[in-house]
């Protein structure tokens, strides 16, 4: 049974940094692709960032693109999303998933390409 835990989140102020984990247990960690979401109130769910399971290659949505980084420790089956220079338009649920194929070739970049989520952790930026 495959499991995510997300820690990290809470509030900062505009400008500011935080760094998110996920914890992932229940499957191998190192042959799957993850990724980071988002839901603000009253908005969609959006794909923030993603990681290969070889850590070849990123992607980002581009209202992040040079302030949020993604990476992995497959050691510690954790992924992190370090994300600098916040702004009030980052104040979101957000969501690690797991890929639903392991050794996936490319990232996918919507919802459907993931099978499992984790609970959420609140990232409020204040202006």
């Amino acid at each position: 049974q495959v499991q995510l835990v997300e820690s990290g989140g809470g509030l900062v102020q505009a400008g500011g940094s935080l760094r998110l984990s996920c914890a992932a247990s229940g499957r191998t960690f190192s042959a799957y692709n993850m990724a980071w979401f988002r839901q603000a109130p009253e908005k969609e769910r959006e794909f923030v960032a993603g990681i290969s399971w070889s850590r070849g290659s990123t992607e980002y949505v581009d209202s992040v693109t040079g302030r949020f980084t993604i990476s992995r420790d497959n050691a510690k089956n954790t992924v992190y999303l370090q994300m600098n220079s916040l702004k009030s338009e980052d104040t979101a649920v957000y969501y690690c998933a797991i890929a639903s194929r392991a050794f996936q070739r490319g990232l996918s970049s919507t919802s459907n390409g993931y099978d499992n989520w984790g609970q959420g952790t609140q990232v409020t930026v204040s202006s």
